[in-house]
């Protein structure tokens, strides 16, 4: 049995697959990762798409993919192909087909790429539970296999690639009996079509494995080169993305958190950033990523510790002592730091949430002030009854004080005497570079490790401190210090090492920082630390928005939409709410969310509680008003 994640947990090795050719580009192999976006115009208005497109090119877009949802929408292709060729642009194009076979056919013979979605283009998804027996399930893979063998001729005959991409929120009902609603049963439903590929001889091909969730969409990335490498089937390139990911910071951190993980461990062949904005903003994101790795395979050497005490497909929070509020089952702690800061008065506060109210003579904090603040030598916040780290020199001097705590390096934690130290809570901070184990000294039960490391290999690195260390019960924070301003750059990277951490169990705490002491920076970082651990879904603190990046199904003003329901909802602390553009994959994808606001036709909108519909053909217009009524009615509504 061959272990892809035993051979590449500890340094960087692209994962080898086969080449696929696209047009006149190649995804696999020695090729680099490419980048891709998706057209949200009207496929019939053939200028709109060629203009959209070519936008999206020259910000980076490697390959084009256009919806056909129709067998006019699949003809068309052959005008957005020939006008793109005109002016120039000879890329590949992708047809993304959904419920309708015949017009798949049609596109194989006109664009480079097809993509099906093996949960809708032969199956069915009608949240029915079915039981089927054996005999019933293998009628109904022969009646797939007949249904997509055309497809795949057609495929074949012109030299057009596939990629088989299942998607989590519309997994057939058929798989959903055997296999649940489970990253097993997204790749099963795959290697379904995958296999009757081969049986056509038929290699040209791309997998996809892509959730709302980063937490499932990694596991079945993961569970999908597994089943591969200890199989007959040949190695095929893997497309990623995380579906319904949203807009704005949110979009980024949780497609950061999704594919980072998976390119950390080598993982990925092509990759597309779903943001609810115009698609000519996604490549430059994807690039970020992307560009991480280009030369990742220098990155300082990580020794594998004794036993690889680690499962990629599922969750296991590692378990940590209770210290105060740090670790056990207390949620993840964020800590601030304002110890660039010459002063620190009520301004630098208040841009955390931290008030004082005279009245009441107390400090008053929001849901993502932060659990504790580093000051660092600065004692100016004497009056402020605030959990604050001093570094220890400082710290020493003012420990009568009940609010400061200590923050030691490993120096001073091996020459001082522990005596004198604080008897609630104490910091020591570990580079992973200075000590690989913490086994062979004693830490009192008083101290919270905070970890962290130089190696540009971030994730793997701090993986490897835990596997090594995985009889240490203390709590744990994870933290980095980048040298970069706040943009997306620093929003991508910070999300990926640490969030990725995150969602595979490790960590009681984040603390991040950068080389500014902008004032506002450290609000957007404090704000950037929740929305990490809010994506990977480990504390919640505000609404949690499940919105699909739109294409030339979505028949009203997706965009517009979000920002009007964030605008009115956004203080809904822990509510899940799905935007989705149409029903292809909306009801799946936001299997989970408490509300649904769904496009149904054009400028209409259907409206879900759960999973069951309360209101069809509303005016998009009111749409909103609708909602938030919804929410009152149900006694969810909180004035903000």
């Amino acid at each position: 049995m061959k272990d892809y994640f035993k051979n590449n947990l500890f340094s960087y090795n692209r994962r080898k697959s086969i080449s696929v050719s696209i047009g006149n580009t190649a995804i696999g192999e020695d090729n680099p990762i490419r980048i891709q976006s998706m057209t949200t115009t009207d496929t019939m208005d053939t200028n709109s798409t060629v203009n959209q497109a070519i936008r999206m090119i020259n910000a980076g877009c490697e390959i084009v993919r256009v919806t056909a949802p129709s067998i006019n929408d699949a003809k068309n292709l052959k005008n957005i192909k020939n006008e793109l060729n005109k002016k120039g642009y000879n890329i590949p194009l992708v047809a993304d087909i959904h419920f309708t076979p015949s017009a798949a056919e049609i596109a194989a013979e006109i664009v480079e790429k097809v993509r099906i979605n093996p949960g809708n283009y032969a199956d069915k998804k009608k949240f029915q539970k079915i039981e089927y027996d054996d005999i019933s399930y293998n009628e109904e893979i022969e009646r797939i296999y007949d249904r997509v063998s055309p497809l795949i001729k057609i495929c074949k005959q012109n030299g057009t690639a596939m990629r088989i991409g299942t998607n989590h929120g519309s997994l057939s009902d058929r798989i959903m009996s055997r296999f649940g609603d489970t990253p097993l049963g997204m790749v099963e439903s795959a290697l379904e079509y995958l296999r009757i590929c081969e049986d056509h001889n038929y290699y040209n091909i791309v997998l996809s494995m892509k959730a709302s969730n980063p937490l499932v969409m990694v596991h079945a990335y993961r569970l999908l080169v597994e089943k591969l490498n200890n199989s007959n089937l040949k190695d095929y390139p893997l497309h990623l993305g995380v579906t319904e990911a949203g807009e704005g910071e949110d979009g980024r951190i949780k497609s950061a958190i999704g594919i980072g993980t998976l390119l950390d461990d080598g993982i990925g062949d092509t990759i597309r950033v779903s943001l609810t904005e115009e698609p000519e903003f996604e490549s430059p994101v994807a690039k970020v990523l992307v560009d991480r790795y280009l030369n990742r395979n220098n990155h300082l050497k990580i020794k594998p510790p004794n036993n690889i005490n680690f499962s990629p497909f599922k969750y296991e929070k590692r378990e940590s002592d209770e210290l105060l509020d740090i670790g056990g089952d207390n949620l993840p702690i964020v800590i601030s730091n304002l110890s660039n800061l010459e002063k620190i008065n009520n301004v630098e506060l208040e841009s955390l949430g931290i008030t004082y109210d005279p009245k009441s003579k107390k400090w008053e904090r929001s849901d993502t002030s932060p659990d504790y603040i580093y000051v660092g030598d600065c004692i100016d916040l004497k009056e402020v009854n605030y959990k604050l780290i001093l570094n220890y020199t400082t710290w020493i001097k003012e420990k009568n004080n009940k609010n400061y705590y200590p923050l030691l390096s490993l120096t001073e934690f091996n020459s001082i005497d522990l005596n004198l130290v604080s008897d609630k809570i104490n910091f020591l901070i570990i580079n992973s570079s200075e000590l690989e184990s913490v086994n062979n000294i004693q830490i009192p039960e008083n101290f919270v490790l905070i970890i962290t490391t130089n190696n540009e290999h971030y994730m793997p690195d701090i993986r490897a401190f835990f596997m090594k260390n995985h009889k240490i019960k203390n709590p744990v924070i994870l933290s980095k210090n980048y040298d970069l301003s706040y943009s997306d750059k620093f929003i991508i990277h910070s999300s990926t090492d640490i969030g990725s951490l995150f969602i595979q169990g490790y960590g009681d705490g984040i603390f991040i920082g950068n080389r500014s002491s902008n004032n506002k920076e450290i609000k957007k970082i404090n704000s950037l630390s929740f929305k990490i651990l809010q994506a990977a879904r480990v504390r919640v603190t505000s609404t949690d928005f499940i919105s699909c990046p739109s294409c030339g199904r979505t028949l009203f003003d997706l965009q517009e939409t979000t920002a009007m329901i964030r605008e009115r909802t956004d203080h809904l602390k822990g509510l899940k709410i799905g935007i989705m553009g149409c029903i292809v994959n909306g009801p799946g994808e936001m299997a989970d969310a408490d509300y649904g606001y769904v496009g149904s036709g054009k400028d209409k909108i259907t409206l879900y509680r759960g999973q069951d519909i309360v209101k069809r053909g509303i005016n998009f217009k009111y749409g909103v008003d609708e909602l938030v009524n919804l929410i009152k009615e149900d006694g969810n509504w909180i004035e903000p």
